[in-house]
C-alpha cells in the first residue's frame, strides 16, 4: 500500500512540475527553436530577455499592477469581511453570496463588462482600468478567505480593546489585522500572483503600457523561441520566491 501511495505521488509531482522542468531546460537551449533536441547550454537568451526594454517595462508594469491591485483588494477585502463576520445585517448571506460571485465569472465576461463601461464612461484604457480589473477578480478571493479565519477569540479580543476605550480604527488597525497576519498575507500574496500571470484582463484593459503576459503572448506571436522559455523561467522563478518569502517569515512564524 505504501508502494501505491509513493508511485502516485510521485506520478502527481512529474505531472504537475515536468512543463516546468522542459521550460527551465529548453531556455538555456543553444540554438533558435526550444524543441528537442538539446544541442547544449547557453545564457544568451536570458541576456536578451534582461536587456529587452519592452520585457522590463512590461515585468515593472506587471509587478506594479500586481502590488496595488492586490493592497486595494486586500484592504477591501478585510473590511468587508470584518463588517459581515462582526455585525448581524439583514440579508447578509445574499451580501457574501454577491461578493463571493465573481469567482465564478469567467475572466472574458468581466474584462468585456469593465470595457463597455469604461467605454461609457470615457476613459480611456491603461494599466489603471487593467487595475481596477485585477481588483475585481481578487477581492472576492481577500474576501473569503479572511473571512473564514474569522474567529470567536479574534472577537472577544476586539471587544476588550474597545472596553479599554480603543477607537474603531485602532481595534482594526492593531488587533484585528495583526490576528490575522497569517490569512491576510496568504491572501496577498495568492492575489499578486493571479494578477501577475492574469492575460484576458490585462490585455483587454490596456493598450500602449501592456504587462508582462501581454507582451510574453506578443513575443509568441512571431514563433517560439528560447527567449519566451527564459521570460516563463523569470516568471517561475518569481512565483517561487513570493512562496518561499511567505511559508519562511509569515506562516512559520504564526505556527
Amino acid at each position: 500500500m505504501r508502494v501505491l501511495s509513493w508511485i502516485y505521488l510521485s506520478a502527481a509531482y512529474i505531472f504537475v512540475f515536468l512543463p516546468v522542468v522542459v521550460l527551465v531546460v529548453f531556455s538555456f537551449q543553444d540554438g533558435r527553436l526550444p524543441v528537442p533536441p538539446f544541442h547544449g547550454i547557453t545564457l544568451d537568451w536570458y541576456v536578451k530577455v534582461l536587456g529587452s526594454r519592452d520585457l522590463m517595462d512590461a515585468l515593472l508594469n506587471s509587478l506594479i499592477v500586481a502590488v496595488i491591485s492586490s493592497t486595494v483588494a486586500l484592504v477591501l477585502g478585510f473590511l468587508a469581511a470584518h463588517a459581515l463576520a462582526r455585525v448581524r445585517l439583514p440579508g447578509s448571506a445574499l451580501m457574501r453570496g454577491l461578493l463571493i460571485a465573481p469567482m465564478t465569472v469567467s475572466y472574458l465576461i468581466i474584462a468585456l463588462g469593465l470595457l463597455n463601461v469604461f467605454n461609457q464612461a470615457g476613459i480611456r484604457v491603461s494599466l489603471w482600468t487593467a487595475g481596477v480589473g485585477h481588483v475585481v477578480i481578487n477581492l472576492p478571493l481577500c474576501f473569503a478567505i479572511t473571512y473564514a479565519a474569522m474567529g470567536d477569540h479574534q472577537k472577544n479580543a476586539e471587544r476588550a480593546a474597545r472596553d479599554l476605550g480603543a477607537p474603531e480604527w485602532k481595534v482594526l488597525l492593531l488587533i484585528s489585522a495583526p490576528m490575522l497576519s497569517a490569512p491576510l498575507a496568504a491572501a496577498f500574496f495568492l492575489s499578486v500572483t493571479f494578477s501577475w500571470d492574469e492575460f484576458i484582463i490585462a490585455f483587454l484593459l490596456t493598450r500602449f503600457d501592456v504587462t508582462l503576459p501581454v507582451e510574453i503572448w506578443s513575443m509568441l506571436r512571431s514563433g517560439l523561441s528560447p527567449a519566451t522559455n527564459a521570460v516563463g523561467s523569470i516568471v517561475f522563478l518569481v512565483s517561487i520566491a513570493m512562496v518561499v518569502v511567505l511559508e519562511t517569515f509569515v506562516f512559520r512564524r504564526t505556527k
